[in-house]
Formats: C-alpha cells, structure tokens, sequence
C-alpha cells in the first residue's frame, strides 16, 4: 500500500510502498476514502523539517532538553547515534480521515465490514491507503454524512473539546482568535451554542467567512474593528470566553485576550502560540486560564486509545471516541457546516505536490482533503481452520467415591445452575472452591458445603485427591484456566465459551496433546434437556437433509453488565452462541462445514447460517431488539416430512406427514414447573464418566468443531462472504 511519510532530518516528503498493516484484536482495518490535511498542525511539521539543525533545536526546545539530558547519562558519541538515527528515519503524516471498515479484529462487534467510521489519531489515522485503528479511536458515520465531511472528524473533536473547556452558555459573547482551520469550527460550534462570536483574524478572507459561519463580527486583532465588536456585544465588560486558537511565535493573541476578556473571565488554550501571560492583566482580572488537549479525555492514555479500556460515562461524560461522535452527529443534523472549509481535493497521488504548494504558499487553504482511489471489494470466500485432536491418551484411572470436585469461580450461573444440583447428589464430595476474593469463596463454601475455600489455585490444581476441575469463570479466563487444569492431570468441566480466539483453541489442545490429557467437557447443556431428548428420540433418524430454524430472542443486557465487555470477553455471541450451535449441530447429528453470518447495521442482531456435510442447514437468528414477554429460545426442525418444533424448553411437538402410518402428531406434556435445559443431566453424565473412566459425555471433536463455529461467526461479519471450516483429520 502508498503510505505518505516525511523524513525530519532531510524534510524529504515522499509516498512510499509499505506493508499492509496486520488486523489485531480491538480494532479494525480501514481503507481510507478521505483523509484531513491539519494546515496548521501539519505545515508546522513539514516546515520544521525543512530548518537547518538549529532551526529545529530552537524550535524544538523540549527535545533539547532530552538531548542534554541523554549526553550526561550516554555520552556524546551514543547520544549522537540516537539522535541522527530518530531524525533520519521516515515520520508519518496525517491524523484524520474517514474511510470504510476492511477487516474486524477480534473483541469487535460494533462495525462490520462495509462499514463506513471516522477515525482519529496520529499513529492510526493516517495519509495512508490503508490503517489499523483500535476501537476507541473511530466511530460510525452517521447515514447520510458524505464521507469528504466525515473526514474532518477528529480536527472537529479538537475544536468541539476546546467549547468545552470554555463552558459556553446561552447569551454569551466569545472571542476566537485565529480562524485557521480549528477557529472557524469552534466560531460554528460556538454559535450552535447560542453564544455570540467575535472572530480575530489578519486575513480578510478568512474573517469573511468566518462571519458566513457564524461569527457577529470579525476583524484584524491589530486593527480597532474588534475592540468595538466586543464594546459593543457586551456593552464594555468584555467576552466571556476567549479561545486561542492562532499559532506563530507572537505573544499578541495572549495580550489581546487580556485587554478584550471580562472580570473573571476564561481563557482557553486550543492551538500552539506563544504563552508569555502578562501577568498584571492577568492578575488584576483574575483570569481563568485553561487548556485544551486534543480531542479530549483519553488522549495520550495507552489504556484507553491502544487498549480500548473506555472511562465510564458517568464520570468522564466526554471522552475522545464521544467527541468524535457528538461531532459527528453535528455535522449530519446540519448544525455545522464544513463544505465552505474545503479549498482543495488531491488526489492522494499527487501529496508531496499537495504538501509542496501548501509550504510554499502557492495553494492557500483552510482544508485541503486527499481522496483516495476506490476499490471494488470483492468478498473472498475466507476459511478457519478447525484444529485436529492429536492425543496419544494417558490411561483413565476411575475415581474413588465419593468424586471430588474443586470449583474455580463461584458467580452467579455456578451458585444458581450448577451447584444445586450437585451440593445434594450422592457420591459426590464439593472438596474446594476458588476464588479471587476470599468472600466470595467463603459464601459459597457456607451455602454449598465446601470442605475448603481458598484463593490458592496452583494448591487446589496440585491436590491430588481432587478428580475433577468446574471452570465457571469471566470467558476471558476460560481458555487459561482449562490448560492449567489439563496439564494438571484433572478431568475438567468448562463452562461455554472454551476459547474466545482461535489462538485460546490452538492452546486448549496442545495441552491436551502435551498432557494426554483429553477429558474435557465444555457446559453445552441443551443437547442433555429431556424434552429435547425425547422429541429427537421421537423424530427418529433421518434419509434427506434438514432444516432447521433456531430463533433466540436475548434480549438486552443491563447497564453495567460485563457481557458488555467486549474488548476483553469476547462479544456476546462469541460467548453464548455456542448453545445454538452445538444443539444444532446435535439434532442433525453432524459438524458443520461452512458458517454464514449477516448482521443489520447499528443492534446486535445476527443471522448465522450453518451448512452441514448432507446438505442440511441451520439458521440461528440470534436477536437482542425482540419483546422480553416473547419465549426466549424457539426452534423448528424440518425433514423427510417431519416437523419437531421445540417451545423454550416448556413443550415440545412432533407433526408427520400423512402417508406416514401411525400417529400424526406427538404434543408434550406442559413443563409443570421451571424449564428443564439439561443441566442437571449433563451433570449427571460427567460425573458417571468421572467415576468410572468412561467415555466424556461429548467427544472432544465435537467441542472443537463447535467452538470453531462459534469463532468463524466473527470471521464472517468481517468478510462479510461464507467462511468455511476446514478440517485438519
């Protein structure tokens, strides 16, 4: 791919071939459409590469200082290597764009492929073909909002952070001094506000248009022509606000926002100009001086912009990413207007021209946009490939009575679904209980009678007497813990999901391989359900292929819920789906070959299609947007002239054709109390195997195929094309 870089040391600028970046977790690839030339922040680069080394050190002095401070601890010979090898090395350029979604890395579910966002930041937003942007540094484009528009995103998050650092309110007066690129969104998102706004500008033209945008007034900060704006719009007490938003090395946008503020009045600094606050004026106003950083909270933090960890909107109600979506928002509903800031659209081909004219001022603009080529995308047909079970099987001891079992995690599905059915059940011996915090470990041992409670996992893992190991855990942990216990020796029972990654699956089964260690159950309860069992028994085996139609309606989680979680714990389906497709997969007595995953833009909706080796498919309509009165999981199986329909586990119906001899339709008795999705037998299942060394009640190729399945859904959102699932036999 073209990628637009600088090299600081000559001020060379060039579009160089460079490697597509890779698609991690917790972003997104994006193929830029637009991309923002900052014609202030950016010229102020390129024009510093282009100063001889003292130029740049006078420009540069907090460099200096670090370069000082590196020849008193290296010396110069070594401090002269460092420096010589940062500066003649090719910088990148760019930091807002718009541009649509290539590729999904995992933990994201929010955008698809196809999507068009806005990205920021000035390693992630890029003049460059393509860029990888983690999740909290792009947002969805709202319909309808040219994608040339969108690219002003981040500079518009810049401008829109700075508002808010004034803390505007209705009928007031603010001045702007600069109305570069920065003054004249904050001259318009002032005046959206209901603030009335004073521009300072030495270039008429810009001071025109800024009063097209909004602006009661503008003028020359040197001339008279503001001074009375301001005597006038606040009849002599002077503006509210003022914002800085000039650069240069003069101190008189300082001065002037002193001499034109009110008593106690605020200013806020947005752009790059000399501060030498003169400090009488100050003082004698008692002037609130503030800063403005970037785009707003979250800038500048590893956590939250590489990590995706956001702040909590209760405490920090603007971050960076709802900056850049509030902007957004603006621009779509019509209340900021960012066509009039476009001087020029290049071609991304013709940059270091761009660039050129823009330094040498031949090309005066106050938005210059680079439009990238357009690229048909093709959906390739993208392939997961479902890892083989090599184990050569350690012998299979049967355990003493009664079995004992440790649990690691004691939360809510263990102590509701779980232990109850297994605190009563006879040879059976509830030995440990893990946690990470003590009383959670003590509650559970109180209410289930644990012999011991503890958060000393590696002594639990080591205790020889315990046969069996329960995993009930954040799905984070489920793929780490189920290798610990493995490698252990103990048989383990691991609620779903077993992997949220293709990697976490890959180390599941090299530990199986390393340990021999195959005993392994993954919570896929339904195929257990009575009900279930016997409409399957009932429905009998098949001679053509299946339909089958499983609608669940989830439902919306609660505010706070760690399912929300994503960028840690997987999405939501990665973490359930593998109920709906195990049970399907069950039913039609197969594992599948292909998934088809299709999502509707802005819920959580989905549609996966599975294609089974006879040709049988089955559709889960996995849907959070539904009526919480209607049943939460309904299922339809059609085939040979048979119909079993499945009524969330409370009834269950069998209808045949009429050439069939015999009944022609089977109706269940009504559930008479809560309904029954098999944990209670699938327990009862794994604990027979743990005692007598049998057979685990699911084989292991089946847990695989499923929780690949599982996987290959985000797979295929991101492709947006089938995924199929290769087998390694």
């Amino acid at each position: 791919m073209k990628q637009v870089v600088q090299n600081y040391k000559s001020g060379e600028l060039a579009v160089l071939d460079v490697p597509v970046p890779g698609c991690k977790p917790g972003g997104v690839l994006v193929r830029s459409a637009y991309s923002l030339i900052s014609t202030g922040t950016e010229l102020m680069k390129v024009s510093e590469a282009g100063m001889s080394m003292l130029g740049k050190a006078r420009s540069r002095p907090d460099q200096v200082a670090k370069v000082i401070q590196s020849v008193a601890t290296n010396g110069v010979p070594a401090t002269y290597r460092k420096v010589m090898g940062k500066l003649d090395s090719y910088t990148p350029l760019g930091y807002s764009l718009c541009g649509v979604v290539e590729q999904v890395g995992a933990g994201i579910d929010e955008v698809k492929a196809g999507d068009l966002v806005a990205c920021a930041g000035n390693e992630h937003a890029l003049h460059a073909e393509l860029n990888w942007v983690p999740k909290n540094l792009y947002t969805p484009v709202p319909d309808g909002l040219a994608p040339r528009h969108a690219a002003f995103g981040t500079v518009g998050s810049i401008a829109l952070q700075g508002v808010r650092q004034g803390e505007p309110q209705l009928g007031e007066v603010a001045l702007v001094i600069g109305l570069g690129l920065i003054g004249q969104l904050v001259v318009q998102l002032l005046a959206a506000s209901g603030v009335r706004v004073v521009g300072a500008d030495p270039d008429p033209v810009r001071c025109e248009l800024a009063e097209r945008l909004g602006a009661a007034a503008c003028g020359d900060p040197a001339s008279a022509a503001v001074e009375t704006a301001v005597a006038e719009l606040t009849g002599g007490h002077g503006v509210d606000q003022v914002y800085l938003a000039a650069g240069g090395g003069t101190n008189q946008p300082v001065e002037l926002a002193a001499r034109l503020s009110r008593d106690r009045g605020r200013v806020v600094d947005i752009g790059k100009c000399r501060l030498d606050l003169p400090w009488n004026a100050y003082y004698e106003k008692e002037l609130d001086v503030r800063f403005s950083r970037s785009y707003g909270p979250g800038r500048y933090d590893p956590e939250y912009e590489l990590e995706g960890r956001d702040y909590p909107i209760g405490y920090v109600r603007w971050t960076e990413r709802r900056n850049l979506a509030c902007f957004l928002d603006l621009l779509a509903r019509g209340r900021v207007d960012v066509e009039p800031l476009v001087s020029h659209i290049a071609d991304f081909d013709d940059a270091v021209e761009t660039y050129q004219r823009l330094k040498d001022g031949d090309l005066k603009a106050v938005a210059v946009l680079f439009r990238y080529p357009e690229h048909a995308v093709e959906a390739e047909a993208p392939a997961v490939a479902v890892p083989p079970v090599n184990v050569k099987r350690s012998p299979v001891r049967a355990a003493k009575t009664p079995v004992r079992l440790a649990f690691v995690g004691a939360g809510n599905y263990a102590t509701s679904m779980l232990l109850p059915h297994l605190a009563q059940r006879d040879g059976v011996e509830l030995s440990s209980v893990v946690t990470t915090t003590a009383l959670s470990a003590a509650n559970a041992q109180r209410k289930f009678g644990f012999t011991e409670a503890t958060t000393d996992l590696d002594a639990v893992l080591g205790d020889k007497s315990i046969d069996a190991v329960f995993v009930v855990t954040r799905h984070s942990s489920h793929a780490e813990l189920t290798c610990r216990a493995l490698l252990a020796g103990k048989t383990v029972f691991v609620e779903k999901p077993l992997a949220l990654t293709e990697d976490e699956l890959a180390g599941v089964l090299a530990a199986v391989e390393e340990s021999g260690n195959d005993r392994l159950q993954v919570g896929f309860n339904r195929r257990f359900a009575p009900l279930l069992q016997e409409a399957r028994k009932r429905f009998g085996a098949r001679t053509g292929p299946a339909s089958l139609r499983y609608l669940v309606n989830a439902g919306r989680l609660q505010h706070g819920s760690w399912y929300l979680q994503q960028g840690t714990e997987g999405s939501r389906f990665t973490g359930e789906g593998g109920h709906f497709i195990d049970t399907a997969s069950w039913l039609l007595d197969a594992d599948p070959v292909s998934v088809y995953a299709v999502a509707p833009s802005g819920n959580e909706d989905l549609q996966v299609v599975l294609r089974y080796p006879d040709g049988s498919t089955a559709t889960i309509s996995y849907v959070t947007t539904g009526a919480p009165g209607f049943p939460k999981e309904t299922l339809d199986l059609v085939a040979d002239g048979k119909v079993l329909r499945l009524d969330d586990f409370v009834r269950a119906s069998l209808y045949f054709e009429k050439s069939t001899a015999g009944p022609k339709k089977w109706v269940s008795s009504r559930l008479p109390k809560a309904r029954d999705k098999g944990q209670q037998a699938e327990l009862a299942a794994f604990i027979k195997a743990v005692r007598t060394g049998g057979p685990m009640p699911v084989p292991l190729e089946s847990l695989v195929a499923t929780t690949s399945a599982t996987l290959a859904v985000q797979t295929g959102l991101a492709g947006g094309a089938p995924v199929t699932l290769e087998w390694a036999r």
